[in-house]
């Protein structure tokens, strides 16, 4: 059977269940397809560079090298993975930075008009800190994209000092989302051959000890699959994709984020976002660019992703057309947003307010091409909640 034909085929009947939530177990079985955005066309560029819908409006809250506005914190470079957590009536953004050596991680604070009331550093002097993921607990998982490294775990508030996490596995990490019903942390890793994790904790919200497991099962797209225990954590000198014989296999992990007994998760190698249904064991795609029918796929190089309160993705492009698209629990791919004339950059680090009504989100190397030459956006709207 050629190779299209039979990934679709794999993909009906099991990509609607694995959605997660009930209207995304409706959504269409053979995989999300471009259709009509809910959100309309894109409008011209605005004033902040941006094409958005209808309705919605957006600011730079921060450039690299330069202090934040209102603060006398200097943005960090190459702005990538965040998260939003509650500050009272505000909230605080945070993010990662992907520079090798000094690294870490910054915040934005702000008050509940969405005044910056301060910005500053919560992690500092680690390397290559790509994404990340938030625990129920407050606290932002900082994972390094090198060899053999760390997840680190930080305070967005910044009064308490990152705490290095050994027991989380050393690879090249990408990353995290955490799982409260089931008491577990996904991890993501970007290599070729890359695997999928899970960290469970011996105590949850304690993060210092606990076992590693890797996700098992053969090559298909689809189906049951199993967890098997990482023997040696540390990788070395066996990397910890490579010491379970049937580690089930991915091609270059990204973005991870949970909701509803489903963990989505990315692989930019071919350009998919997968479903992992948790609660019934089972594995499934929720977008292919290979399967895109009828034209161009609207999302390609996908990277980092997220979800809105009303059940839609923001899956973030690393290269692509420099776009941030949504998939609908109805299983409709379109772009939401468009940064033109930044080709030599990507989107990173999408993260919605708490209450919903903003989307924060950086060009990693903005217009310059450069790590030094980062934004960082927030796009206010009627996001369907």
């Amino acid at each position: 059977m050629e190779r299209r034909n039979f990934l679709r085929v794999a993909v009906v009947g099991t990509a609607a269940a694995a959605f997660g939530g009930a209207n995304w177990r409706e959504a269409f079985a053979a995989g999300a397809q471009p259709g009509p955005s809910p959100y309309g066309p894109l409008q011209p560029v605005n004033a902040s560079g941006l094409m958005l819908p209808q309705g919605f409006t957006s600011r730079v809250i921060a450039r690299s090298g330069q202090k934040v506005a209102g603060t006398s914190y200097t943005w960090h470079s190459a702005p990538d993975g965040g998260a939003c957590f509650a500050d009272g009536t505000g909230w605080i953004y945070v993010s990662n930075s992907e520079v090798p050596l000094v690294g870490g991680v910054g915040a934005v604070r702000f008050d509940q008009s969405g005044t910056i009331t301060a910005a500053y550093r919560t992690l500092s002097f680690t390397s290559v800190n790509c994404a990340g993921g938030a625990t129920p607990w407050n606290t932002w998982l900082s994972c390094e994209e090198i060899d053999r490294g760390y997840v680190y775990e930080t305070d967005p508030w910044g009064a308490k000092a990152a705490v290095r996490r050994p027991a989380m596995g050393r690879f090249k990490h990408e990353a995290c989302a955490a799982d409260p019903v089931r008491r577990v942390v996904y991890l993501t890793e970007d290599v070729p051959d890359g695997c999928l994790y899970r960290f469970r904790p011996a105590t949850w919200g304690d993060l210092s000890t606990g076992t590693l497991e890797v996700m098992t099962g053969g090559a298909e797209t689809s189906g049951p699959v199993g967890w098997a225990r990482v023997p040696d954590p540390g990788g070395s000198p066996t990397a910890t994709r490579d010491q379970v014989p049937d580690a089930k296999r991915f091609n270059g992990g990204e973005g991870c984020y949970y909701a509803d007994g489903t963990c989505w998760f990315t692989t930019k190698g071919d350009g998919r976002v997968w479903a992992y249904d948790a609660v019934n064991g089972t594995i499934s795609l929720t977008y292919d660019d290979s399967l895109v029918t009828g034209g161009t796929p609207p999302l390609t190089g996908v990277d980092n992703v997220t979800r809105s309160s009303g059940g839609d993705l923001f899956v973030a492009e690393d290269g692509g057309n420099m776009e941030i698209c949504i998939i609908t629990p109805q299983g409709v791919v379109a772009p939401f947003l468009h940064l033109p004339n930044q080709s030599s950059s990507e989107i990173t680090g999408p993260a919605f307010s708490p209450d919903g009504s903003r989307l924060y989100f950086s060009s990693q190397r903005g217009t310059s091409g450069s790590s030094g030459g980062g934004i960082t956006y927030e796009v206010t709207g009627p996001f369907r909640r």
